[in-house]
């Protein structure tokens, strides 16, 4: 089995999450100042928000990325770390990983997790509508 291309599919699947809530977010921010419709979508706005929640909780009690941890065990099962990864391995560790005091980023994910509730609480979603039968 090829470990070292599952830890860098598994890399590029943890960058797609991040971004889907940081640009998630953007978006809805500008969605909403421009009234884009689409941003209140309630399903969008409730993954995106248990997306970040998710993050939050695991920074606030100290747990420890399970993507990050199965990464480091493929890696480990490959041989290999980082920097001798493939460069898309590296590229998306670059801008996962930055090189900042351990205390940064439980700080910031919770922070970015308190600005998500805010603008679902002050921008709220449209509620599906019931189906009749």
């Amino acid at each position: 089995m090829n470990y070292s291309l599952l830890a860098d599919l598994l890399v590029a699947l943890h960058a797609a999450y991040v971004a889907f809530v940081v640009l998630g977010q953007v978006l809805i921010l500008v969605g909403l100042a421009r009234r884009w419709g689409w941003v209140r979508n309630f399903w969008f706005r409730i993954i995106h928000l248990l997306a970040i929640v998710y993050v939050g909780l695991e920074a606030l009690l100290g747990i420890e990325c399970p993507l990050t941890i199965w990464e480091r065990q493929l890696r480990e099962l490959s041989g290999q770390d980082v920097s001798s990864a493939s460069f898309m391995g590296r590229f998306f560790n670059n801008l996962l990983y930055l090189d900042v005091s351990s205390w940064v980023f439980p700080v910031m994910h919770v922070s970015f997790a308190l600005v998500v509730l805010a603008t679902f609480l002050l921008a709220p979603p449209r509620r599906p509508r019931a189906a009749f039968s």
